[in-house]
């Protein structure tokens, strides 16, 4: 070839990589700047967050920011977040399943994954959970958490909070009746009847309705008992359990639990203590955040020795699921993950009402200043356990258990004075109808 074809070759060649890098450049420049559901190298995926109402208002308003900030460092990925009441909760996600219309990602209650598992609507995270135990990040939750959100050899939820019951008392009334805090049953029904008086005080304060049924639990777990043996079989009427709800029904012949309770819901309880009108409540952490103006006169028992010297709770390890309609499960993992990291200002800045199911998080000082928190994670989390006890795991069914009104209805029986033997069996018979 002769010296101008080779230089003529040469500038053809540079004209073409010269409009070849201008055409990208172009591109790049229509995709970050008109279109702003694009990124520089691929499009956006867009994901739908519900999430339950955890807290106040504030809560709300943090989780919002949250998400803006997941967004802002991950521009390839747009989650739009959807508060999502706890009335009809149920429904409400059923009705979205069904019609082929559920989020990517939520929040939820304890036993929701479980039960939307079963269903084929729920995506595994075994591959998370896989992934954080090769990197020790599944060290920083709290022990059993994980292993409770496992059904059916599959991780169907990753844990992100705790909510327990623990009990409040009036420290006012109890310095009034010169009255030491109970430390066991025995001490707490002789407290209950001693702090009831002619003025309309009664030494404690129980609703009929799901926050009613926490009693029982919590009676009844703190006690050794539990619903069902290791092998899920019910065990509903054990002498434990027996013995717990006997408890109850000998402080209700006392006279020591306010029988209007029997037509109560939870708010009308928790108005009712605020009043003076009840010594005593049971209710999750954050409670005595209603209460600001009473904070010297609200505080927290340590948890109470059982006829046989147990201690226990009943505790709901909370999560984040993924459904398995989403479009895009790797980014939903994505989000997943993060949220999970990146959750501690829905404590410090939103005044979530649960707890972290994070170590790392109970340590910050927002938990170890406050004298509530503190006791719980210190003294009720290291006992608390779930409604499965002493099954390992969870399972659909208790979803059902606690939401069906078996249990709504023993408490409003006993409220009322009924016997708890023969209440208790009415209801074990409508848990064995669930098993079956």
């Amino acid at each position: 070839m002769s010296k101008k074809g080779t230089l003529l070759l040469f500038f053809l060649i540079l004209a073409v990589f010269t409009i070849t890098g201008c055409s990208n450049h172009s591109s790049t420049d229509d995709s970050s700047a008109p279109d702003s559901s694009k990124s520089t190298n691929s499009e956006v995926v867009n994901l739908d967050f519900w999430d339950m109402v955890w807290g106040p208002p504030e809560y709300i308003e943090t989780a919002k920011k949250q998400v803006e900030k997941f967004n802002k460092e991950h521009p390839n990925i747009q989650v739009k977040y959807q508060s999502t009441p706890w009335s009809n909760w149920y429904q409400t996600f059923s009705t979205a399943i069904a019609s082929g219309t559920a989020p990517d990602i939520s929040t939820g209650a304890g036993y929701q994954a479980f039960q939307f598992y079963d269903q084929g609507a729920i995506l595994p995270i075994d591959d998370v959970i896989e992934e954080w135990e090769a990197e020790g990040k599944l060290d920083d939750f709290f022990p059993g958490t994980i292993d409770t959100l496992k059904y059916d050899d599959h991780y169907v939820s990753l844990p992100w909070g705790l909510d327990l019951r623990v009990y409040y008392y009036r420290k006012d009334f109890f310095a009034e009746a010169g009255i030491e805090v109970p430390t066991n049953f025995d001490e707490l029904r002789a407290a209950a009847k001693a702090l009831t008086n002619d003025s309309g005080r009664y030494g404690l304060i129980t609703p009929s309705d799901t926050g009613g049924t926490h009693y029982l639990f919590q009676l009844m777990l703190n006690n050794g008992g539990g619903l069902f043996t290791e092998d899920k079989k019910v065990d509903f009427m054990n002498e434990r359990n027996v013995e717990a709800l006997q408890l109850y029904g000998d402080m209700v012949k006392d006279g020591s639990v306010n029988p209007a309770g029997a037509g109560m819901v939870g708010d009308d309880a928790i108005k009712s203590f605020g009043q003076g009108d009840a010594a005593m409540i049971l209710e999750g952490p954050g409670f005595k955040n209603r209460f600001p103006e009473m904070e010297d006169k609200i505080e927290v028992m340590s948890p109470l020795e059982g006829f046989n010297g147990d201690k226990g709770t009943v505790m709901w390890v909370n999560n984040l699921m993924i459904y398995k309609e989403t479009k895009h499960p790797e980014e939903a993992k994505t989000f997943l993950k993060w949220w999970s990291e990146n959750s501690l200002p829905l404590w410090k800045e939103g005044n979530l009402e649960q707890l972290s199911a994070r170590k790392s998080f109970s340590e910050d000082a927002y938990f170890q200043d406050n004298p509530v928190t503190k006791i719980v994670y210190d003294e009720y989390v290291p006992v608390g356990k779930t409604t499965g006890a002493h099954t390992n795991g969870a399972f659909p069914e208790l979803n059902e258990i606690e939401g069906e009104g078996l249990m709504q209805t023993l408490t409003q029986r006993l409220i009322m004075g009924e016997d708890p033997v023969e209440s208790m069996k009415i209801a074990e018979q409508k848990i064995k109808e669930i098993m079956e």
